[in-house]
């Protein structure tokens, strides 16, 4: 990426006081998002979101301060999007898990400044011969932005050929805790889940959830809001969603963290991915000429 193209990209989708593109060290462009209601900050490869803030308050995605800005790589924490497949790919070890769209350059299409404020971005993924190895189907996908006093996701997969495909897709967010060894998770109470620190069994989550170690689990049957309670911070943040029945809750726990290198030290503590998914059994199933929506929105609200 060179400065042409950012100031290529600030010419024609920049807006004055909210929106602005750069270079960052290691050589990725990244939207800067500054409004009335919040901040936030998007790479253009993997169209990732690293981080949200509500004006004046704590950060509410989670970065790492040791992730890693390299083309070709994932990004560690903010909002990786997991597309086509979640998790390993069914029949291909070789290809890379939870799919290739965090990694892959993505076009910025359009922007935009809402009547009450927002800032809303919708950027495009860019195919190529490597994807299209991957994934021989006819599709778009695209994920919309809109940066307010709530932060809304809206990923859209469209079949534009003339057979079904099956996808699997996730917004794998790292939502910012105080100390994850004393949130408390909401909304999944009787949800059947797949552990996958205990193998894969089949259980069954009764109350809130708790982290106490490495967490892995895929919540099936899952459509309820999300709420993360936290004591430290004071606050709660709501997770709500649309076109998705799973949900995965995922903590390294402090030995698998310190293998992973780009966390950051006892970062682990300060993250809780909570991540609404159409994963496992959850697949989309989409005909000719139709279109999914994965649509998230995140919201605080101060704990009384």
């Amino acid at each position: 990426m060179s400065n042409a193209e950012s100031s290529a990209l600030n010419a024609r989708y920049g807006i004055p006081d909210q929106l602005s593109f750069k270079d960052v060290p290691g050589g990725l462009i990244v939207a800067e998002v500054s409004n009335a209601h919040a901040t936030a900050t998007i790479a253009l490869q993997g169209a990732h979101l690293m981080t949200w803030a509500p004006k004046g308050a704590q950060p509410v995605i989670w970065l790492s301060k040791d992730a890693k800005l390299a083309p070709g790589k994932s990004i560690r924490g903010g909002v990786p999007i997991c597309w086509p497949w979640f998790g390993p790919h069914a029949t291909e070890p070789t290809f890379p898990g939870h799919g290739f769209a965090r990694t892959v350059p993505w076009d910025l299409v359009e922007t935009q400044k809402l009547g009450n404020g927002a800032t809303r971005l919708v950027f495009r993924i860019q195919f190529s011969d490597a994807t299209r190895a991957q994934w021989p189907h006819a599709s778009e996908l695209e994920i919309h932005f809109v940066v307010g006093p709530t932060l809304d996701i809206d990923l859209v997969t469209r079949n534009t050929g003339s057979k079904p495909i099956t996808i699997g897709d996730a917004l794998h967010t790292y939502f910012e805790v105080g100390d994850v060894r004393q949130v408390k998770l909401h909304g999944l109470d009787d949800c059947p889940y797949i552990d996958k620190v205990d193998g894969g069994k089949s259980k069954q989550q009764t109350g809130q959830v708790t982290i106490a170690g490495e967490v892995d689990r895929i919540y099936l049957q899952s459509t309820a809001d999300c709420v993360i309670e936290d004591p430290l911070m004071k606050r709660s943040i709501r997770i709500a969603k649309k076109g998705s029945s799973s949900t995965v809750v995922w903590n390294p726990g402090v030995e698998k963290a310190e293998k992973m290198g780009d966390l950051g030290k006892d970062g682990y503590l300060n993250m809780l991915c909570v991540e609404s998914t159409n994963a496992a059994d959850d697949v989309v199933e989409l005909a000719p000429g139709a279109e999914h929506h994965l649509w998230v929105r995140y919201s605080v609200e101060a704990l009384g």
